[in-house]
This record gives C-alpha cells, structure tokens and sequence, in this order.
C-alpha cells in the first residue's frame, strides 16, 4: 500500500527546465554511487557467507530427510518382525488344513490385511508356505503350481531369516519392487514359509524424492552390492544416474558431500547409509547449484543493477528485491510445515531462528517416536512373562526360551529367578479414601510404587499387576546370599511407602530361587499359594518360602454355632442391619487365637453355607438371586474383615431380603407394570412421575420408591433410558432429521443432544456416522473371498 502511494506521487511529478532535468540527473547519479558502492561490498563480502549458510542447510535438509526415510523403513523392518513372533505363525501353521478349518484360513488372511493397512508404504502383504502345495496368501487363499512355486522356494532357500530383495509387481512380469521378507517360523533354525512386504513402488519414490527438494535433480538409493534399488531422475539425462554411480565408486566414506560437473552444470552431492537389517544402503542426492544459489545471485546482480538505475526505480525493485532474496528462506520455512510467515516477521524473530527451532521440533518428534519404540519393546517383555506364567510356552524348550528371553534384551547368564508377590489389604478400613471399585487404581498405584523401589535394587525385573489387590514381581538376580537380604529389604520399603501413600496392609510372599525359566509359572504358583498361610489379621507380613516350615500342623478352628444362629434368625426376620452387627462378633471369635487365613476361610465359607441354605429353605434359587455369580469365588478373593461383612450385608443378605419383600406385594408390583406399560406406549409425549402418579391413584413419593424397587432404577432413568434406545434405533435405521427424532422421542432439540452425548458419550450425528461406517465395513468384510 505505502509503494501504491508512492507510485501516485510519481505521477504528479513534472519537468520544470533543463536546470531542473539536469539537477535531477546529477543527484541521481550521485545517489546512485553510495548504492553502487553497497552493492559491490554486498556482492563480494555477503554473498559468500550466505551462500555457505545456504549450503549448510540445504545438507541439513536432505540429511533430516534422509533419516525420516530410514525411519520408514526402519518401522517396516520393526513391525514385520512384531507381526513374524506372533503364536498364528509359528509351527503350528504347517499342520494347518486350509480348505477344512476356514476360520484359520479367515483369521491369517485378516491378520495379513492388519499388517498391510499398518504403513503407508506397504501395498501387499504375502504369506508363503513351503509344503506338498506351496501356499500363497495375499488377499486370497492360493495354492501355487510348479513354476510359480520357484521364485519362493529359492527364497526360501537362501537360509536368511530376514532381507530386503527385489520382488515381482506382478506374476510373469519383469517389473520389480523392493520387498522385505521374513522367515517363519521366527525362532525355528528350520523355516517353513516367509512373510513377504511388498514396497508400493509409486509411493517409494515419491518418498525418494523428497531428497530432492528443490524438484531438479536426481537421488537413488544403492543395496550392499551398490546395485541400485530406486531411482529419480529429473535431470532429462538418463545417463546422470550411471555417472554418479561411477563417482561414487571413487568415494570410500559411508558419508559426506562433494561437487561434480555435468553436462556444463554445477551439482552438489550429499550421500550417507541407511543401516538395513541384512545390509547398508547408500543414498546419493544430486542438486543442481544454480537451484540452489541461483536466488542469491539473481539477486546480487539486480542490487548492482538497480544502484545504476535512478533512485525512484532502485525503490521500486527493492520489494521484488527483497522478496527474490528471501524467497528459498520461505520455501524452506513452509516444508518444514511453520505457520504463517507474517506472525513471526511482526514479533520481529530472526527466520534462521525460527529454522533452528523447526528443526529442534523435528529433532524431539523423532526422539518421541524412538522413546516410543523402547516402550513397545518393553510391552513385548512384559507379554513374554505374562504368557510364559499362563502356561502359553509351555511346549517350548529351556533352550528356545533362553534364547527368546536373550533376544528381548535380558541377560541371563548365570542368572537366577525369584517371584515376589505383594498383597493388598486393609480396604476396607480404607474406604473413607478408596471404594471396593477403586482395586484397579489401588493396584497400579502399588505397580507404580514397585517398580520405582524396584529400579533402585535390582538391575532386571519385571512387574505384574493382577486384578485381586495383588502385584507379581519377578527378579532376575545372581546366585548369592545377599540377594536374599535385597529381597526382604525390598519389601520392607514396598510395605513402608505403600502404608505411608495408600494406609493399607502388604503381605509379600518370596519365593524359593531357580535358575530353570520353565520353572518360573510354577514359583509364580507357590507363591500365590503360599500367601494363604498369612496371619488372618490387618497388619504387614512377609512370608519366605525358604524358611517358612510349614508341617502340616494347623490350629485348631472355633467355630461360633450360637452367633450363626442368631444371624440366621436376624435374616428372616429382615433385619440387615442388626446381621451386620452380628457378623461383626462372628468374625472375632473365629479369628481371635490367630489362626491362618486358609483356617479362617473355612468358617466364612460355613457361614455362608448356612445363609446359602435358608435361601433355598425359603423357596428362592441362589443362582437367580445372584444373577448367576460365583460367589464362592468372590468371597475367596477377599482378605480383611471390613470387606468381609460389607460382602455379606451387601451382596448376599441385603439382595435376599429385598426379594422377600418383593414377593410380598403382589398388588403394588401390578400398578409398576401398568405405569411401565404407559411409558413404553406413551414416551413420546410429556410424561412425568406426577401425571402417572395421578392415573394409578397413588402419590409421587411413594410411585418413585416403589418403581426404584420393582424395576431397579428410577423412573426418569428408566425413561430417559427408553428414548435413548429409540433415538439409536431411528439414527441407524432411518434418514430422518436429527430435530425430528429428537421430537419423536419426546425431547426439544437442543436438551436432546445433550442428554443423548450424556448416556452415549458422543453427540447423535456421529453416532449415526460411525454406525453407517461399521456397517459399511461388515459389508466389505461378507464380501471378501479366500
């Protein structure tokens, strides 16, 4: 806008005389000189040190892509090789009938089409298996005849476990793309088959050309045998290529960058590694100078230019000047994906910072993402020890385990291992900070708490969390005395921070040592048995298996008859609270000589025998009156007299009474049913508790409490409940308008998209979509053939 002004003043402007003229062209000519003179001094001292910075970040620029598209591959390498340790390829697979057991058949072609959705670069994913009728997945079930089978069985004989090749786009064609192959089964010295991930050859190089940046140029990439895997070249010389490849033959370095003359052009050359699974690759980039420098230039000799010229014009130039000379700092800065440029120019920052501070950005994205691959090899380790305890490896040798556990990065030589486990109680004397459905959280705190006291001692571990307050712990240790000493130190600090943070009690049961990995489920196993052996009191314990004698010479059980008297009386009578009273001294006077909890559990389980009787006794099955839960195992998990009576008084009196008192009003429970009946035909309209309250005869007060017991929730949850699934059934099955099926459910609009993201968790329009995009996908999926 100020030049637009400038350029309106100018026109204004008239010659007043040859005095006038000739004194304009003097002190142009003089104003011209100082412009003249910068302009030299730009040219010969500036120019150079910009274009040296030019050059640094352009061999910055092409190092930082370079190394994304390791990255790339690096992922690919990495997630095959997730994907090849999987139990669905192991040795299993070669017994596997595919015509007969389709569901396998369904499941590897499934897992084949996961693992190829799981990069942008993957555009087919095989699965090979060698046998009587070479097997070929893809996105079919293929058996592959004779000359087809050739190609895959030399590959198979190679005897490498994992590779990069050249891999035919199509059968009978010449045409190739790279391709990384995995043997299977991973860990067997004897492979029958491979998992082959084909490169989508477009994508590739599109991905190549990013090390071209300025779009002129040539880059390919060269395996260990310098053979060329991908090339680019926009040079329009075919044989640029071969001439690089001949000058890099001249070059021992893994890395650096160098200068060459073709074809009367000047090229800048960066070439570096690519650290491959089965070899080093080599990358060459190839750019022209004159894009690199040819701004800078252009500019420098319009500066020279435009000092000659008249001052008015030197003006004018100077924004196109300006704009030329920063014009491959822009583009650079919009690559590296900053925001607007005019945001930072008014805070006044330096572009060169704001470089340095994009290529920081991307210095910690990277980081992220690696610190990101160490926590997925640590997921991996601690799925390891999950399935090696379940019993999954059962099959597996001492040797196989060994090696896998080696190749996950654990040292084991003369190692020993020793299980921990640490149980939580003391809950419920806790609940004035916890609730029995806060166990999870309790649990992953005590984890958390674990493992960091775990860090401090021990060199390697790993930590197990159970769903029962309860946390593993297994510890790979040398064989010494004083690593027991460790072990008991351990847990008196778990025991003292977790009484400190969650005001709770630990037992923590050591196992003996064994230097056998097929042995570690069974420790695992001693020790959750051993805990049982624990005092049946609120107070911290630790319990070793080396030093706990145990001769079989139990304490005798007293078991109050007259108290379970008085509790069976109480629940007939329909009096919970006064049963919870009696619980209470129930439980002293079994535990009160200290007996162990596997005596104590005896008593409890009499007890609820007794109850369980007088429920049967009474005309009503357990197994309906407890939804069908296992409640003998339920109480087993409970380890404190808090939870203890709160488990009786809750879940197995209170639901016992409150039946009987259900049975006992016939003709209240025949007015719930006609208002539940008005509801389910009337829930469009305005219904509330009143106006049904007034067409059955009775008052608010006393339909709300009684619908509460009848039905199990309140009246406007069950209402809002029924319009809710009406609405989900019109949005999935219906075109109508979200303001239409908020009214045909009885909601204004605007409450109704409230209330619908309440119950649901998302707003009615993206339910609707995300329902017409899984149907849309189970319609794909009937669709597919094997």
């Amino acid at each position: 806008m100020r030049f637009k002004n400038i350029s309106e003043k100018l026109k204004t402007l008239r010659w007043r005389g040859s005095f006038h003229r000739n004194s304009f062209i003097l002190i142009l000519l003089i104003a011209s000189i100082p412009g003249l003179i910068t302009g030299l001094s730009i040219y010969w001292f500036a120019v150079g040190k910009v274009e040296d910075e030019l050059r640094i970040l352009h061999t910055s620029q092409i190092e930082q892509r370079a190394k994304n598209i390791d990255e790339q591959f690096k992922y690919l390498e990495y997630s095959t090789s997730h994907w090849a340790f999987e139990p669905r390829f192991g040795e299993s697979l070669k017994d596997i009938d595919f015509v007969k057991q389709f569901t396998e058949t369904y499941d590897i072609s499934k897992t084949l089409l996961l693992l190829q959705g799981s990069h942008n670069l993957i555009k087919e994913v095989d699965l090979y298996i060698e046998g009587e009728k070479p097997i070929l997945f893809n996105s079919e079930y293929n058996v592959l005849d004779d000359p087809s089978k050739t190609f895959y069985h030399e590959s198979l004989k190679k005897g490498k476990k994992l590779y990069w090749e050249e891999y035919p786009v199509e059968a009978g064609t010449k045409k190739k793309t790279l391709a990384f192959v995995h043997s299977i089964p991973a860990t067997s010295k004897h492979p029958f088959g491979s998992i082959i991930v084909t490169i989508d050859h477009n994508k590739a190089l599109q991905l190549l050309k990013t090390l071209t940046p300025y779009d002129k140029g040539a880059t390919f990439i060269l395996d260990g045998e310098k053979e060329i895997l991908l090339s680019s070249n926009s040079t329009n010389d075919a044989s640029f290529i071969n001439v690089l490849k001949t000058e890099m033959g001249i070059h021992k370095q893994t890395e650096g960058s160098f200068q060459i003359k073709h074809n009367k052009k000047m090229y800048s050359i960066s070439y570096g590694q690519f650290t491959r699974i089965d070899s080093d690759w080599t990358y060459v980039s190839a750019a022209p100078m004159s894009s690199i420098t040819a701004p800078l230039i252009l500019v420098s000799r319009l500066i020279l230019i435009f000092s000659i010229s008249a001052l008015i014009l030197a003006f004018i130039l100077s924004w196109f000047t300006s704009n030329r000379l920063y014009s491959p700092i822009n583009k650079l800065l919009k690559n590296l994906g900053h925001e607007d440029e005019g945001l930072w120019r008014r805070k006044g920052r330096d572009v060169f910072t704001v470089i340095e501070q994009q290529m920081q950005s991307l210095s910690q994205k990277s980081d992220l993402l690696q610190s990101r691959l160490v926590e997925q090899v640590a997921q991996i380790k601690s799925s390891f020890i999950l399935q090696l305890i379940q019993g999954y490896l059962y099959h597996h040798t001492e040797e196989d385990l060994r090696l896998r556990m080696e190749s996950y990065g654990w040292e084991l030589e003369g190692k020993y291992f020793t299980a921990l486990e640490i149980q939580l109680t003391g809950l419920g004397e806790s609940m004035d900070s916890f609730s029995n459905s806060d166990e999870s959280l309790i649990t992953f705190t005590a984890s958390n708490i674990m493992e960091e006291l775990a860090h401090e001692m021990f060199g390697q571990f790993n930590i197990l969390t159970n769903t029962d307050l309860s946390v593993g712990v297994l510890v790979i240790h040398l064989d010494s005395h004083s690593v027991r000493g460790e072990l008991h130190l351990f847990a008196e600090k778990v025991t003292k921070t977790i009484n400190e943070i969650l005001n709770m009690q630990v037992t923590v049961t050591i196992s003996e040592p064994t230097e056998s990995i097929k042995r570690i489920p069974y420790i695992f196993e001693e020790v959750r048995s051993g805990k049982r052996f624990r005092l049946f009191e609120n107070s911290n314990q630790v319990i070793d298996l080396m030093e706990h004698e145990r001769l079989g010479n139990f304490n005798q059980i007293h078991y109050p008859f007259a108290i379970e008297k008085e509790i069976i009386q109480a629940i007939r009578m329909g009096h919970t609270a006064e049963v919870e009273h009696l619980i209470r001294p129930f439980l002293q006077e079994l535990t009160e000589k200290g007996i162990n909890e596997i005596n104590i559990h005896q008593g409890i389980v009499q007890l609820y025998s007794s109850i369980q009787h007088e429920i049967l006794h009474s005309g009503i099955h357990p197994h309906e009156l407890f939804e069908g839960k296992n409640m003998y195992e339920e109480l087993s998990q409970i380890r404190d007299t808090e939870r203890i009576i709160k488990w009786f008084t809750h879940h197995v009196v209170g639901p016992f009474i409150k039946k009987l008192e259900g049975r006992m009003n016939i003709e209240l429970k025949r007015v719930i049913e006609k208002v539940v009946t008005k509801i389910q035909e009337s829930y469009d309209d305005d219904i509330s508790l009143e106006s049904c309250a007034d067409e059955v005869g009775t008052n608010p007060y006393s339909l709300s409490k009684a619908f509460k017991q009848m039905v199990g929730i309140n009246f406007i949850d069950y209402l809002t409940q029924l319009r809710i699934e009406k609405a989900k059934e019109l949005l999935i099955n219906s075109d109508m308008k979200i303001n239409d099926i908020a009214e045909g459910v009885g909601y204004r609009h605007s409450y109704f998209n409230r209330i619908f993201k309440k119950q649901i968790g998302v707003p009615p329009s993206q339910y609707r979509k995300l329902n017409q995009i899984d149907n849309q996908m189970n319609l794909e999926n009937d669709g597919g053939s094997f």
